[in-house]
């Protein structure tokens, strides 16, 4: 008799503060990096497992959004060869995976951090469905094999503030897995808002993966590593306060040394783009004369996120709307908060 399995999850993405820039085999970080789970830009995965007499080997059919992806079924089958190294059962039970985003398609929100953790819950929830099991550390499990697919990914499996990466202020830490560490943290970065302005949509002229491959050969490589460490730290030691200062110096640095790392590679390439430069005045100029606490970062592309503790809401609502949504294409941007991360759906 035939058995069948299936596993639903909502998985967020999540935008880094100290940047993941850099990686060695096994999507191993050379550096740690921290997050802020988002809660409105998730995606959404279902997977049924239907076990097959005769399989041999990996056979998935994938949707997205309704419609088979054959390009990103071949990442997914990708990523389910090195699964299958401990999950067995993969051999023998046909996939269908069916997929979507609450986020508009090519918004410049990169979805492969949602889309592989929420992936990873799914396989972990099927794995103990399966062998009838129940895992103590279900989402450390999750977050392991999520970075397998994306780096990032590790991030997006728990809500609030995640750090990724070995470091000396937390012996539970790891390059394998992502520890959520909101405990430790002033409430008022766990209340936090990002409106995210979409610069620019569409497929970026470089990826992630080739600019961590760029970032191997850069004559800055080490001193960044070592930088993104210290930051890291420092970073550990500001969430503990109530101090915005320090907080907005060191996260925009840390966005505007990714992209400087971009631009002086050996084959430089500018993700930012006009606009993205006129956002990042705008901001600065609206905090120096209404003294708001506002602040940008930058992920590996042209889009800005703007992050503000959720007291200046309605004062940052009306900038965005006033000021700064004549540079965002289509007057487009996404507003999310600290979110509190992936939810098992019935």
């Amino acid at each position: 008799m035939s058995q069948s399995y299936i596993s639903h999850w909502k998985s967020p993405s999540n935008i880094a503060l100290v940047k993941y820039w850099g990686k060695k085999e096994n999507q191993i970080p050379a550096n740690p990096s921290i997050s802020f789970t988002l809660d409105n830009a998730l995606t959404e995965t279902s997977v049924e497992a239907k076990f097959q007499e005769n399989q041999n080997g990996i056979l998935i059919d994938f949707l997205f959004e309704g419609i088979k992806n054959n390009s990103f079924k071949t990442k997914i089958e990708s990523f389910l060869s090195i699964v299958q190294n401990e999950y067995k059962w993969l051999n023998s039970y046909h996939l269908t995976i069916n997929s979507s985003n609450t986020f508009p398609h090519s918004s410049g929100i990169a979805s492969s951090a949602s889309a592989f953790s929420a992936l990873a819950l799914c396989l972990v929830n099927l794995d103990e469905k399966i062998n009838n099991t129940i895992y103590p550390n279900f989402y450390e499990k999750a977050s392991y094999w999520a970075r397998l697919g994306s780096g990032s990914a590790c991030r997006s499996v728990y809500g609030g503030i995640n750090l990724w990466g070995k470091t000396n202020s937390y012996p539970n830490s790891s390059d394998e897995f992502s520890i959520e560490i909101s405990k430790d943290v002033h409430p008022i970065y766990t209340d936090f808002n990002d409106h995210i302005l979409i610069i620019e949509k569409g497929k970026k002229s470089v990826s992630s993966t080739q600019g961590h491959a760029l970032l191997k050969q850069h004559p800055f490589a080490e001193i960044r590593y070592q930088t993104a460490k210290e930051n890291t730290e420092k970073l550990i030691s500001i969430l503990k306060t109530d101090n915005l200062d320090d907080f907005i110096q060191l996260v925009e640095s840390e966005a505007l040394m990714l992209h400087s790392l971009m631009m002086t590679s050996a084959t430089p390439f500018i993700l930012m783009k006009p606009n993205t430069l006129s956002v990042i005045e705008k901001i600065w100029e609206y905090r120096r004369e209404k003294n708001v606490p506002i602040l940008f970062t930058l992920d590996a592309g042209a889009n800005v996120h703007l992050l503000s503790p959720k007291s200046q809401q309605m004062q940052v609502d009306n900038f965005v709307k006033t000021e700064l949504i004549q540079y965002c294409q289509d007057n487009q941007y996404l507003h999310n908060s600290v979110g509190k991360g992936p939810e098992k759906q019935v």
